[in-house]
Formats: structure tokens, sequence, C-alpha cells
């Protein structure tokens, strides 16, 4: 059976994005994933709208959310990540 090929347009958009988006503060760099799995899609629904530590930990993972926790970084900074984390990779988290 002919069809749409699932693996092929995954292998695609992971060729023009890459597995991780990334992004340097002070003398630090952090990779968010490109796409999201339905279990932490999931999770994502789940946080609260206010949780800004919980979407971050989950995008993050530990490791990376406790370098980050170690930054001095603004709600700006924040909403400055997710804007760009959104148009590059289509994402658009944190928006209404």
């Amino acid at each position: 059976m002919a069809g749409f090929n699932v693996n092929a347009a995954r292998a695609q958009r992971l060729e023009a994005l890459g597995r991780a988006w990334g992004f340097d503060l002070d003398e630090d760099s952090f990779e968010l994933p490109t796409e999201l799995t339905r279990t932490t899609a999931r999770k994502l629904r789940d946080l609260d709208d206010n949780d800004v530590d919980g979407l971050l930990r989950l995008l993050l993972g530990e490791q990376q959310f406790t370098r980050f926790e170690r930054h001095d970084v603004t709600m700006q900074d924040i909403a400055a990540i997710l804007e760009a984390y959104g148009k590059e990779t289509g994402l658009g988290l944190g928006e209404d």
C-alpha cells in the first residue's frame, strides 16, 4: 500500500531542523528538542500555564535545567528564548 510515509517525512524534518535547537546563555550552551513526543506533549499539557520552571525542566531535561538555574535569567529572557524556539521549530510554546 502506497501512501504517506511518516518515516520519510520525519527524516526530512530532522534533516532540515536537526535533532536539537540550541541557544547560548553567558558562557553556557543549551539544547531543546525540535520535535516533541506524545508523552512530552501530554506532560506539557498537564503543566499549569504559569509553570515556567516546569516547562523549562521538561524541555531541557534535569541536567541542563540544573545548569540553566545557575544563571540570572529574567522572564523577558525566557520569553525571547521561547519565541525564537517557536519561530524556528514551529512548536509555538507559551502562545495563547
